[in-house]
């Protein structure tokens, strides 16, 4: 008689971790670039080759960005690929301190969304570089500074 085979099944490991700090850093970096050249996110899935929602999704850092795919994003937004890494805070980026273990680090946090990424700011800058006269242009960043530091 047949003995019954034995099928081993893998526990789901249930994480309440999110997305990691650095995916969510690359993904804001992806959306300010897009951002400030304009473009959609049809416009720019097209570009790479994937459906808008595979890039909203790595935007948010929900889904991780491959370097073949960063690279692609990288030549259609008009950057190094080392752009996504810019500002990386320390924090993100392990800080610093070399592992002994993968398993023995703490959570990493969170990430604060920078103001570079808020539409604001995008469409401030967008209007800045609007104005073509230099000297206008000097004279109406002198006036922001003026009023931040008013505030």
């Amino acid at each position: 008689m047949p003995k019954p085979s034995r099928v081993r099944r893998r526990a789901k490991k249930q994480t309440t971790r999110g997305p990691n700090p650095i995916d969510i850093h690359v993904g804001a970096r992806v959306r300010l670039r897009r951002n400030l050249l304009g473009l959609t996110l049809m416009t720019l899935a097209k570009a790479v080759g994937v459906t808008y929602q595979q890039l909203q999704k790595y935007e948010s850092g929900v889904n991780r960005v491959g370097a073949s795919r960063l690279f692609h994003l990288g030549r259609a937004l008009d950057v190094p690929v080392s752009f996504f890494f810019e500002d990386l805070s320390p924090a993100a980026a392990g800080g610093g301190k070399r592992r002994t273990r993968g398993l023995s680090e703490a959570p990493a946090a969170v990430l604060e969304p920078d103001s570079l990424s808020k539409r604001e700011t995008v469409e401030l800058i967008r209007a800045y570089y609007l104005v073509t006269d230099p000297g206008l242009r000097k004279r109406v960043l002198d006036l922001m500074q003026a009023l931040g530091k008013a505030s």
